[in-house]
C-alpha cells in the first residue's frame, strides 16, 4: 500500500480517469439505449438496478450480459449478439450524454490536478467513439491530454495492458502514476500494472462493496484528491 496521498512527496505525476461511475453518471444513457435495442429484438427489458451490476466491462459484455438476462442460452446470446451490437451502437450514439450526469466535485477535482501540473488522461472501458463525445458534451475533455477507450487496446480493464500504455503515452512510470476509478476493474488493473489507486464510494462495482476492491485510498469526490 502506498502511504496515502502526498502528489509532491510521492513523486504522482500524473493521473488516469476512469468515466463511468467515476466522472459522469451514465445509468440513465445505459437504460435507454439498452432497454430500445431489446425491444426492437423482442427481449425483456432490465431495470437500472440490472444494469448497475453487469455495467463497467464493456459494451459487448453489457450486451450479452443483459440478453443473458432476458433468458436466452449462451448459444442464442452469441447468435444475437451482433445485431443486438449493431443496434444498440445506434442507440446510444443517438443519445449519449442525454440522459446523464457530472458527479458532484469532479469539475473541482480535475481543476486542482490541472493546477498541480499534473497530466490526465482518461482510460475507460466505454468503446472510444463513445466516450470522446460524452466527456466532450459534459465539458470534461480538455481536461485530459489522453483518451483511450475499451476498444483502444488488445485488451481492456482488468487486464494491465491499458493501463501500462497510458502510462507510455503519458511518459510516466506506472509507481508515479495514479489511477482513479469506480470499480474492481479499475483496483485489479492498477495493482498488476504497479499503479496507486484511489476508487470512489459512489459508482457501479457489479454489486459488490467497493471496499473489497483493491485500492490504496476510497473517496467520496473527485475533489478529494487535493
Amino acid at each position: 500500500m502506498w502511504p496515502f496521498l502526498s502528489f509532491a512527496s510521492d513523486g504522482i505525476s500524473a493521473v488516469i480517469v476512469d468515466l463511468d461511475g467515476t466522472m459522469v453518471d451514465t445509468l440513465g444513457d445505459f437504460d435507454v439505449a439498452l432497454n430500445q435495442t431489446l425491444k426492437e429484438l423482442g427481449r425483456p427489458g432490465v431495470t437500472r438496478a440490472d444494469i448497475e451490476r453487469i455495467v463497467g466491462k464493456g459494451s459487448a459484455h453489457l450486451i450479452r450480459s443483459a440478453l443473458l438476462h432476458g433468458g436466452l442460452s449462451a448459444d442464442e446470446a452469441t447468435a444475437r449478439q451482433a445485431d443486438a451490437w449493431t443496434r444498440y451502437q445506434a442507440h446510444y450514439l443517438a443519445i449519449n450524454g442525454t440522459h446523464s450526469a457530472v458527479y458532484p466535485g469532479v469539475v473541482e477535482g480535475l481543476t486542482a490536478l490541472r493546477a498541480r501540473g499534473l497530466l490526465l488522461a482518461c482510460l475507460t472501458n466505454k468503446p472510444h467513439g463513445f466516450a470522446v463525445p460524452l466527456l466532450k458534451a459534459k465539458g470534461l475533455l480538455g481536461f485530459f491530454a489522453h483518451v483511450f477507450g475499451g476498444d483502444s487496446f488488445e485488451r481492456s480493464k482488468p487486464d494491465p495492458l491499458p493501463l501500462l500504455k497510458t502510462c507510455e503515452a503519458l511518459g510516466t512510470p506506472p509507481a508515479n502514476t495514479l489511477m482513479v476509478g469506480d470499480s474492481q476493474n479499475d483496483g485489479i488493473a492498477a495493482r498488476a500494472a504497479g499503479c496507486p489507486v484511489v476508487l470512489v464510494t459512489y459508482g457501479y462495482n457489479h454489486g459488490d462493496p467497493i471496499a473489497h476492491a483493491p485500492h490504496d485510498r476510497l473517496i467520496g469526490s473527485l475533489a478529494e484528491l487535493v
